[in-house]
């Protein structure tokens, strides 16, 4: 039996089960989020990056040098963060909303220091709560850039 029949067939209300994807509304919302997340993170406001992550035990970050647990271990390594360097340029990103209450945003970004050797790749899970919009994973990391451009 294919997975989405088999789904269905033990939903209570298979009519209601599709999933809505990508919904104007959501994506405008998560989109004006991101786009925060963005300015606050080149401009160092660290209050705002510690608003759009869960505060919660089990938020967590995986960085390029680090892997942090938990709410309070990612507040602490944003304000030991250097304020220099932080600028940098984004592209190919996507956000897929799932939902009404599920997000996920993906982007590529560059820095001018890296002489475009290297690529940036940062990956974000976006939960509504009560009090709005929250990061409660990310993933950031580093490679060579790519001689394909198709990869």
């Amino acid at each position: 039996m294919r997975w989405k029949r088999w789904a269905l067939s033990r939903h209570p209300n298979p009519e209601v089960c599709e999933m809505e994807i990508d919904l104007p509304d959501v994506l405008a919302e998560v989109t004006a989020q991101f786009q925060r997340y963005e300015t606050a993170l080149v401009n160092n406001d660290v209050a705002v990056l510690d608003e759009l992550f869960r505060n919660d035990r089990r938020t967590l970050r995986y960085g390029i040098g680090e892997n942090l647990y938990g709410y309070e271990a990612i507040m602490a390594f944003r304000a030991a963060r250097s304020p220099v360097g932080l600028m940098r340029r984004t592209d190919r990103t996507a956000i897929t909303t799932y939902g009404r209450d599920t997000a996920v945003a993906s982007t590529l970004f560059y820095r001018d220091a890296w002489g475009g050797a290297k690529v940036g790749r940062q990956m974000q899970t976006w939960i509504r709560f009560a009090e709005g919009w929250r990061i409660v994973a990310a993933h950031v990391s580093i490679i060579d850039e790519p001689q394909d451009p198709k990869t």
